[in-house]
């Protein structure tokens, strides 16, 4: 059987992500773009993965149906806690100031939100997607520490 997948994958290196404490981590960000013509794809990206962000404009009806799926098969199914998830509302261009929450879903409501305008702040998803970070290393390490009680009694 052959298929063929199409995402990107960002590979760098984000130092002191904890402050001065320790040093910084590397990150791997893979992009599958929401095309469900991949979908035989998505076990390979949920493999061996510590965190999903979901990208999406809250002025697409349709996008906010489909981030209900992307919360099922990707946050739901890895049971991923929910400072290892992030849900960012990109506004492009010239769409306005948009900072009201979209009306999402009890269990998606519950994740972190940011909105994005990428011309107009910056810094501020710079900050937010620093937080997850923070996030996402948390909770390795706590999960890691529990591996280790587990060994030892």
């Amino acid at each position: 059987m052959e298929f063929s997948c199409n995402y990107r994958i960002l590979e760098f290196e984000c130092p002191n992500v904890n402050g001065n404490k320790g040093p910084g981590c590397e990150v791997e960000l893979w992009d599958c773009g929401g095309d469900h013509k991949f979908e035989s794809c998505w076990p390979a990206l949920m493999k061996d993965s510590h965190g999903v962000i979901i990208v999406f404009n809250s002025d697409i009806p349709s996008h906010l149906k489909e981030i209900e799926i992307w919360h099922s098969n990707f946050i739901h199914q890895q049971r991923f806690q929910e400072n290892q998830c992030l849900l960012i509302a990109h506004l492009k261009p010239g769409s306005g100031d948009q900072t009201e929450k979209p009306e999402l879903s009890s269990a998606l409501a519950k994740l972190p939100l940011v909105h994005s305008n990428l011309e107009e702040d910056p810094e501020d998803v710079r900050l937010e997607f620093v937080k997850y970070l923070r996030g996402v290393i948390s909770s390795l390490s706590e999960s890691r520490d529990r591996e280790e009680m587990s060994i030892i009694t």
